[in-house]
C-alpha cells in the first residue's frame, strides 16, 4: 500500500505572493528585515522573518559610502546571491540601484531580469512614482515582481531636500495617497512607505489594496521593516529617530576582538586544543629526514 506524501511544515514553505496578500487581506502583520549576506539571511530566516530586503543600504552600511547612490548592479547582484543562496522561506526582494532603472524602461525590465535570474530574487523595489510608474509596468510585463516605495527615497533624497519626513503638508500627504494608489494601479504587489506621518501612512494603507511596509511610518501599516545593522546596534550613530536598537552588538563584538588581540600578542592563543597532531611514527619520520635538515 502506498504512503500519502506527508504535508508540508508552513513554518518552512517559501512565501508566495498569493500568501503575502493573504496576510494583508487577514491583519496579520508583516515581518521584513534587510539583509546583505549569507550569515545574516540564514539568522533572518532562522528567526522567523517573512520577507527579506537586499536593501541598496548596503552601500552605506557594508561598503562605507556616504549614500545608496554609488552602489553598482554587480555589487547589488553579488549581496543578493549571498541572501537568496540560503535563504528557504522568507520572500527575497532586492533593490534596484540608482541608475539602474531611472534610464529607461528598456534599461529597467533587462536589470529586473538579472536580480530575477542572476540573483534568483523574487522581487525588485524602486523608488518614486512619476517616470518610475512606467518602469513599474515593463518590469511587471516582463514577469517580474515589483515593491514600490514612496515617501523618503533615499536615491533622491537631494531632491527632496534632504533625509527628512514627507508629507507633512496637506498637500504633501495628498500627494503621497495619489503616488501609492498609481503603485497599485502600475503593477505593483507591495509598497514601502519611508518617513511620514502615521496617520498618513494610514491613509494610504487604507487607500490601496496591496500590502505597505512601513519605516518610520506609524503602526498602521502592513508590515515594519528595519535595516539590519540599526536593529542590532551594529551602526556607529543611533540613526533615525524610528530606528528601534533591539541589541547592542557592537561593543560586545569589540570585546571579543580585543580579546583575541590581546591572547595573540602574549600567546595564549592558540593552545594545543587549537592544533592538529601527527602520529608518533610519521612526526619521527619527518623530523628525521634528513633533506629537511637546514644547511650549516
Amino acid at each position: 500500500m502506498s504512503r500519502a506524501p506527508e504535508s508540508p511544515d508552513p513554518s518552512t514553505q517559501k512565501l508566495t505572493l498569493p500568501a503575502i496578500a493573504d496576510m494583508r487581506a487577514q491583519n496579520r502583520r508583516i515581518v521584513m528585515l534587510t539583509a546583505y549576506d549569507a550569515p545574516s539571511a540564514r539568522l533572518a530566516e532562522a528567526a522567523g522573518v517573512d520577507m527579506i530586503l537586499v536593501g541598496d543600504s548596503a552601500g552605506q552600511v557594508v561598503l562605507g559610502a556616504r549614500s545608496t547612490v554609488p552602489v553598482t548592479m554587480d555589487e547589488m547582484l553579488v549581496f543578493t546571491r549571498a541572501v537568496t543562496g540560503v535563504a528557504r522561506r522568507p520572500f527575497v526582494v532586492a533593490d534596484m540601484p540608482f541608475g539602474s532603472y531611472q534610464v529607461s524602461e528598456d534599461a529597467a525590465v533587462q536589470n529586473a531580469i538579472r536580480f530575477f535570474k542572476e540573483g534568483a530574487a523574487d522581487a525588485v523595489k524602486l523608488e518614486g512614482a512619476g517616470r518610475t510608474l512606467t518602469r513599474i509596468s515593463g518590469i511587471v510585463d516582463a514577469g517580474v515582481p515589483v515593491m514600490g516605495h514612496i515617501g523618503l527615497t533615499p536615491q533622491s533624497a537631494t531632491l527632496l531636500g534632504g533625509y527628512r519626513a514627507q508629507g507633512r503638508t496637506a498637500a504633501g500627504a495628498r500627494r503621497l495617497v495619489q503616488e501609492a494608489i498609481a503603485l497599485e494601479r502600475a503593477g505593483c504587489f507591495a509598497i514601502v512607505l519611508e518617513a511620514m506621518p502615521a496617520v498618513v501612512a494610514e491613509r494610504v494603507t487604507q487607500a490601496v489594496r496591496v500590502p505597505t511596509i512601513g519605516i518610520g511610518a506609524g503602526p498602521a501599516c502592513s508590515g515594519q521593516v528595519l535595516v539590519w545593522h540599526d536593529l542590532l546596534g551594529l551602526s556607529p550613530t543611533p540613526g533615525p529617530r524610528f530606528v528601534k536598537r533591539y541589541a547592542e552588538l557592537a561593543p560586545i563584538i569589540t570585546q571579543a576582538i580585543e580579546a583575541y588581540a590581546a591572547d595573540v600578542r602574549s600567546g595564549a592563543f592558540p593552545t594545543e586544543a587549537h592544533t592538529y597532531g601527527m602520529p608518533d611514527a610519521e612526526r619521527e619520520r619527518f623530523m628525521s629526514d634528513p633533506a629537511l635538515t637546514r644547511s650549516r
